[in-house]
């Protein structure tokens, strides 16, 4: 079953974040390529991606004379996504182990950051049985 495991935050999150010192940095970085290694070797990785600050994010919804209507900057969101994953894993449980390691990254002073990780599993269409 493919799951993608959303980390979301907040502008106060990524300043702070901003913040940290570069060996704290380091570190957290070094945990995230170790879970993502595990699970190249598992066979369970599928992909990962940051993403950019929402600075320069635009919603887009339908169109107006063949232009996309687009909206934002969001400077009043609560949170934004900052990156996700996408792991190919046998059970809900195991994505969420996996999500659970990802959001218990360090921080400054090797504290856990617990970031949210929203794990949504991937839809299926399978044919109905008749």
């Amino acid at each position: 079953m493919k799951y993608i495991l959303l980390m979301s935050g907040t502008k106060a999150g990524v300043e702070g974040y901003h913040a940290w010192s570069q060996k704290d940095i380091d570190a957290h970085m070094a945990v995230l390529r170790d879970i993502n290694k595990e699970l190249a070797g598992t066979g369970e990785f599928v992909a990962t991606q940051g993403l950019a600050e929402p600075h320069d994010a635009k919603v887009v919804r339908g169109e107006k004379n063949g232009m996309p209507v687009t909206d934002g900057v969001f400077p009043e969101s609560k949170e934004f996504l900052l990156g996700y994953w996408i792991v190919d894993v046998a059970s809900p449980e195991r994505a969420y182990a996996i999500a659970g390691r990802i959001s218990a990254a360090p921080g400054p002073g090797k504290v856990p950051t617990n970031m949210p990780i929203e794990v949504r599993a991937f839809a299926t269409h399978e044919p109905k049985s008749k």
